[in-house]
């Protein structure tokens, strides 16, 4: 049952729908889900990892035995532990973080799901991701999740962006605005 997604493609699309295959035909979607999502946390707080799932110069048996290492005290199940032993093995680790936001595309996807992506200056208290998800249940057909980041960048105000549809209420866009408007005086 190939799984064919928009937007999921390549390299990362092809090992995840693989893996989406593989989970769906085992029942275990939300168990490697919740392995990959953790294990994008570990990747996300640890330099030392980020970098050597990154590294061509580390070997492959190298690369495995950290990434199995890992998986064994980290308890993943066998489907994600034979998985990352295959893409670590075909020195695919690089691409991990893809795959990982690809599979979670795609359940997201086959559930019905919307995901929105949203970037705000500062990390949005509980209450702030309530009323978001309020108001994008309201206007956004699908139950709906968050997908947080953080950008001081920003200033303030937020970049939501569901789809190919982005509403950006910066600080920051609103100031370039401004200055391409006052460039255009005088």
């Amino acid at each position: 049952m190939a799984t064919n997604i928009k937007g999921v493609t390549g390299l990362t699309g092809r090992y995840a729908s693989a893996l989406f295959d593989l989970a769906d035909e085992n029942n275990v979607l939300d168990d490697v889900a919740k392995d990959l999502s953790f294990l994008q946390e570990l990747i996300d707080e640890s330099d030392d990892l980020s970098r050597m799932i990154k590294s061509p110069i580390i070997s492959r048996d190298d690369q495995t035995k950290s990434m199995m290492a890992i998986l064994d005290k980290g308890k993943f199940s066998n489907l994600t532990k034979k998985f990352i032993g295959l893409i670590s093995s075909n020195r695919r680790l690089f691409a991990l973080r893809g795959i990982i936001d690809d599979y979670l595309t795609i359940l997201s996807n086959k559930r019905g799901e919307v995901t929105a992506d949203v970037v705000s200056a500062v990390p949005l208290s509980k209450d702030q991701e309530v009323k978001m998800l309020e108001k994008l249940d309201s206007v956004v057909p699908g139950e709906v999740s968050l997908r947080l980041n953080v950008d001081p960048g920003l200033l303030g105000g937020l970049v939501v962006k569901i789809g190919s549809r982005m509403v950006d209420s910066s600080v920051s866009s609103k100031l370039q605005r401004l200055r391409l408007a006052m460039r255009g005086i005088g």
